[in-house]
């Protein structure tokens, strides 16, 4: 099981802006290795109650909410990741867990029991919260990420571009998998995640666009449809 705590920062700015202040911060910061020219793949499926409590608590600006979700690095990868966000004031706890794709492809389908085949007491909680709060599969979101990391204060800055989404299949695996955009193709979400406080070079390269601070979700994009968002 992994754990972090941070503050995440995000910014919504331009697919121009974007390879502009990523050829900045590349001079300075290192590429996550998994970059390619315009970042790697990233597939999750989020999870919700059966009254949609997460989504609301998101739209209705709850200080402590919670967040989980099950993601992959494309169709052909053979793990999932198990992973319970927790917004607590500024501060951001991630807690993840590495699963089989044979017991990810299981909370696809709701049979969460397969959690209890892991040592980790994280495992054990997700569980017991999925089921006592009845969780079910809503949407998978998938886009393409361009990441740099800082060594101080475990700086990451990340650039997420081409946002599609579908709410009719959870296949977390399709190779094939129908989605449509959910968010102008023409924009990015800019992420800053980092413990502490943010070093002052960093604030210098992301200066042209520090006032467009946003609270845009990827979770809520995705309900599009179904719960009538509207960015």
């Amino acid at each position: 099981m992994n754990e972090v705590l941070r503050q995440e920062k995000k910014l919504l700015i331009t697919l121009d802006q974007m390879y502009q202040i990523s050829a900045n911060v590349e001079k300075f910061l290192m590429p996550d290795p998994h970059n390619f020219a315009d970042g790697y793949l990233i597939r999750s499926l989020y999870f919700d109650t059966i009254d949609e409590r997460d989504y609301m608590e998101k739209e209705e600006g709850v200080e402590i909410r919670r967040k989980i979700r099950l993601r992959t690095y494309g169709p052909d990868y053979s793990f999932g990741v198990l992973e319970m966000k927790q917004k607590q004031g500024p501060m951001q706890k991630k807690r993840s867990l590495k699963l089989s794709k044979q017991d990810s492809e299981q909370l696809i389908k709701g049979n969460y029991s397969v959690l209890l085949n892991y040592n980790e007491p994280f495992a054990a909680e997700c569980y017991a919260y999925m089921n006592l709060h009845a969780y079910l599969p809503k949407s998978i979101v998938e886009y393409r990420r361009k990441a740099y990391i800082a060594k101080e204060n475990k700086i990451r800055i990340t650039f997420d571009h081409h946002i599609v989404a579908t709410e009719s299949n959870f296949n977390l695996f399709d190779a094939k998998l129908q989605q449509n955009p959910v968010l102008n193709p023409q924009l990015c979400v800019l992420e800053v995640k980092y413990n502490g406080f943010l070093l002052s070079y960093i604030k210098d390269l992301l200066w042209d666009v520090n006032k467009s601070e946003t609270s845009v979700s990827k979770y809520s994009l995705s309900r599009s449809t179904t719960m009538h968002y509207n960015f």
